[in-house]
C-alpha cells in the first residue's frame, strides 16, 4: 500500500524547550516530520559533514538567529555556499530589519517570529515546500522599503512577465524553460536582460521586486 511521503524537517535551536515544543507541533501535521535536531550552527554543520550525511535527505531547515558557538546568520551563510539546494526558514524573537535583510539575502526562504500562531507557522512551512519562499505581512513591508526601484517605470513583454511569475518559484531554468516551450537559451537570454534591467544579481532579488510591484502576491 502506498503511503505519502512525510516533508523531513530539522531544527536548529539552542532553547530545549521552545524546540521540543515545536518538534511536537511539527509531527501533529499530517505530512511533516522532524528526523533532528541541533543546539547550534556548528552542531549542525559538522552533522552534514559526515560522510554517511552527505546525501541525507532535509526538505526544511529552521534555524534560529540567535544561537552560541555559531548563531543562524553564519550557518546561513555557510548553507549558501555550500548546501544551496536546501531550503531554511528563520526563526527568531527579533524583529529588527537588517537581520532580516541579512537572512534573506543569505539565502532564508522565510523569517517567522517566534510568536506566530501555529496555523501562519504551517501555512509558512507548507508554501516554502509547494513554492519556493514565504514572507509575512510584516517581513514583506521592510523587504519592499529596501527595494531601491520606486522611480524606475519599467514595462515588460508579456513573455518576461510570464518568466518572472514563473522564477519566483523553485523551479529550475530547464523547467521553466519546457512549461514555456523555449530553449534554456532563450530563458538565459531572458535572465540576463530583466536582471540587468533591474541591477539586481539573484532571483531572490527578482522575487523581491515581483512582490513589491503586485506581478506576484505572497
Amino acid at each position: 500500500m502506498k503511503t505519502n511521503r512525510k516533508n523531513k524537517v530539522i531544527i536548529v535551536d539552542d532553547h530545549l524547550l521552545f524546540s521540543q515544543s515545536l518538534k511536537f507541533l511539527i509531527n501533529s501535521f499530517s505530512d511533516f516530520e522532524v528526523t533532528h535536531n541541533f543546539g547550534n550552527g556548528k552542531e549542525f554543520i559538522q552533522f552534514l559533514q559526515e560522510e554517511e550525511n552527505l546525501d541525507i535527505e532535509v526538505d526544511l531547515i529552521l534555524l534560529d538567529v540567535n544561537m552560541p558557538i555559531l548563531d543562524g546568520l553564519a550557518t546561513m551563510v555557510w548553507l549558501k555556499e555550500n548546501r544551496p539546494d536546501y531550503k531554511a526558514i528563520a526563526l527568531s524573537v527579533n524583529n529588527e530589519e537588517d537581520i532580516i535583510i541579512q537572512m534573506i539575502k543569505n539565502g532564508a526562504k522565510g523569517y517567522l517570529l517566534k510568536d506566530t500562531t501555529p496555523q501562519i507557522f504551517y501555512d509558512a512551512l507548507k508554501t516554502v515546500i509547494d513554492k519556493g519562499y514565504f514572507f509575512t505581512e510584516m517581513v514583506s513591508g521592510i523587504l519592499v522599503n529596501r527595494i531601491d526601484n520606486e522611480d524606475k517605470k519599467l514595462e515588460f513583454k508579456e513573455k518576461e512577465l510570464d518568466f518572472i511569475k514563473r522564477a519566483c518559484s523553485e523551479k529550475t531554468y530547464k523547467e521553466i524553460a519546457d512549461e514555456m516551450c523555449l530553449s534554456p537559451k532563450t530563458i538565459d537570454g531572458y535572465r540576463e536582460s530583466i536582471f540587468a534591467k533591474l541591477e539586481i544579481k539573484t532571483r531572490i532579488g527578482l522575487v523581491l521586486y515581483a512582490i513589491k510591484n503586485k506581478i506576484v502576491c505572497v
